[in-house]
């Protein structure tokens, strides 16, 4: 075995048991997702995949736990894009591959939003599509659609089997690319006579990928030699305002604690990234929570202000830096650290860069600074952000008789103490999380960051709590995104799960309505739900849940909450809001960071006026 399959393989096993058993390619598969430690698996049944989901359950009838529980229980959704949120919410939750198992035609593209999603994303997924037979492959067979090609433009990998063969080989080899580098979701297409073949069972086989594996190689055995960290001190050591910019591929990497050494030690400010937050622990002193569109006004006029910025698993993106010309205006030296490398550089040139493992690098440079003594004098710099947190904090309107939906959040995270893990849909209610909850570790936010999918928090809560089955789960949703997986409410309680689910009804689609607000002159198109009829509490308690109310009355907020999530099981709390509540701070297309509006409630520098009549092309929220 290679280097780098040991470093991403589950743990070794000298000589599988069943080296050299005869069993069919279905068999083969389960034992596979076995070995790999898929320890749930989420998905939807159909006759290509038939074989699989027979062998799962005779693998989990076969090796019941003394508690006779499953060992690899199949969890069905309502519909398979459930399935695959669920499985990035597991991946997200618990840093393991997710894996979801579907049938063919509409229950493979049902899972390329999914795909995509845990793409943009860099989670970690295996996909197991059942296909046609061979011999009816490209005849428009029942249930057929071409799954290598729809999803080769959305997944990091796509395998077609048509040797039971290879498909052992193959599935091990997925789980390899899902998880090595940069992480994401790889899709293995298995016709259903490759699932009903027999094969022999080799125990330790893999595809030949040597490029793939020499590249991963070349970069996951970069490490930062003694002139790189004397380049980088020398710019550390004459910056009298840096600034940490740590994205996802912190958690990705599982570096938080890396960093947290790392920015203890010299004292640099933290500003982290909607897909970041948790990497830093968002109480610490040093912590800014996050910067970017919605960020916090006091990060990201830190990063106006900031001489020296070191970016950390992070991509540039367009939500934090919508002109990077003028992100970090004032900044002499930029300093990048990837797995990536085609990130460095991509949008914004950086002066110091290195393309290799996140947390080795943070530690080589940590130890390399302490061994000679190195401290940069950052006391003015420190006193200057802690002035910004205090003149520029988050706030709203709390005077107002409507229910404020920050206030709604900041409640619960009374109660949470930043210790639960939240989920949340896409819209102003995803960004009123990301604001007011504090995250004291890694893995505690799930959000559809860079697709922005809609429908996303409620499955993806689910595998969360597979993961972390005495975790505090939230999915914070809105009254749009929940509509779009809402057949899942069903799901929670028939496993029992104990998800808390607030829903911020502003009966409206939030986000886009703030932009028509803004940039549209109020023409409300398409976004106003007060016509619609639905009925959410009723809606929750013919699924199941047993505590399921609505909350109208501001005066009624924290006891409702306090008993909310005193309940021992799934849990709905419908919140009507202020309709006309908008996400503060928002730095607008085309505009910089000191154009930043910061709305009624959140002080604001002199900053100058921004146009708000019309919209760069091609901007979006």
């Amino acid at each position: 075995m290679t280097i780098t399959q040991a470093a991403h393989a589950a743990p070794a096993i000298d000589h599988h048991p069943l080296a050299g058993h005869a069993m069919t390619g279905a068999e083969a598969i389960v034992q596979v997702l076995a070995d790999e430690g898929a320890g749930v698996l989420f998905g939807y049944s159909g006759g290509a995949i038939l074989p699989v989901y027979d062998a799962v359950f005779r693998y989990n009838a076969d090796h019941a736990l003394p508690d006779g529980r499953e060992p690899m229980p199949l969890i069905v959704p309502a519909n398979e894009q459930g399935a695959g949120f669920m499985a990035a919410g597991y991946a997200r939750a618990s840093g393991k591959v997710g894996v979801a198992i579907v049938t063919s035609g509409p229950g493979a593209t049902n899972m390329v939003t999914p795909i995509r999603d845990s793409m943009a994303d860099s989670i970690p997924l295996v996909a197991i599509c059942g296909q046609v037979p061979t011999t009816a492959l490209g005849s428009d067979a029942f249930q057929e659609a071409p799954v290598s090609n729809i999803m080769g433009a959305c997944a990091k990998h796509v395998f077609l089997v048509t040797d039971p063969a290879q498909l052992e080989a193959t599935l091990r080899t997925a789980f390899e690319i899902a998880r090595s580098g940069r992480p994401g979701p790889v899709v293995v297409d298995v016709p259903k006579n490759v699932q009903n073949a027999t094969l022999h069972f080799d125990g330790a086989s893999r595809l030949a990928i040597p490029g793939y594996r020499a590249r991963l190689r070349a970069v996951e055995s970069a490490r930062l030699d003694d002139e790189a960290c004397a380049a980088f001190f020398a710019a550390l050591m004459q910056a009298q305002r840096p600034l940490i910019y740590a994205g996802g591929g912190v958690v990705a990497a599982e570096a938080a604690a890396a960093l947290r050494a790392f920015a203890d030690a010299f004292g640099l400010p933290v500003a982290t990234t909607l897909m970041g937050l948790g990497a830093f622990d968002s109480t610490a002193p040093l912590a800014l929570h996050m910067l970017g569109m919605h960020g916090t006004a006091y990060a990201n006029y830190a990063v106006e202000d900031c001489d020296f910025v070191f970016a950390l698993g992070a991509r540039f993106d367009d939500r934090v830096a919508g002109v990077p010309d003028k992100f970090a205006p004032r900044a002499k030296f930029i300093a990048q650290i990837d797995i990536d490398p085609a990130e460095i550089g991509k949008v914004k040139a950086v002066d110091w860069q290195h393309v290799g493992p996140l947390g080795p690098a943070l530690e080589r440079l940590t130890a390399w600074g302490r061994a000679r003594g190195l401290q940069p004098r950052l006391a003015d710099w420190h006193a200057h952000v802690a002035q910004l947190k205090r003149r520029h904090a988050m706030d709203w309107d709390r005077a107002n008789p409507l229910i404020q939906p920050q206030a709604v959040i900041a409640a619960i995270n009374r109660h949470a103490q930043g210790r639960a893990i939240v989920s949340t849909g896409v819209g102003q209610h995803q960004m009123w999380a990301a604001q007011y909850f504090d995250f004291r570790a890694p893995r505690q936010w799930l959000t559809s960051g860079s697709m922005g999918t809609m429908g996303f928090g409620l499955p993806a809560a689910i595998g969360a709590q597979f993961a972390r089955p005495d975790a505090l789960v939230l999915d914070i949703d809105g009254d749009g995104s929940i509509r779009m997986n809402l057949g899942e409410l069903e799901t929670v309680t028939t496993y029992g799960l104990p998800i808390k689910v607030v829903l911020l009804n502003n009966r409206c689609d939030g986000m886009v309505r703030q932009w028509q607000k803004l940039f549209f002159k109020g023409r409300f198109a398409a976004t106003d739900k007060t016509l619609h009829t639905k009925d959410f509490i009723r809606a929750a308690e013919a699924d199941g849940f047993a505590w399921a109310k609505r909350l109208e009355r501001n005066e009624e907020l924290e006891a409702t909450i306090a008993d909310f999530l005193a309940f021992e099981g799934p849990a709905f709390l419908e919140v009507m809001i202020d309709p006309d509540a908008g996400v503060y701070p928002m730095v607008g297309p085309g505009s910089s960071y000191t154009q930043m509006i910061t709305g009624e409630f959140i002080a604001s520098r002199d900053a100058t006026p921004v146009e708000t009549t019309e919209i760069p092309p091609t901007s979006m929220f």
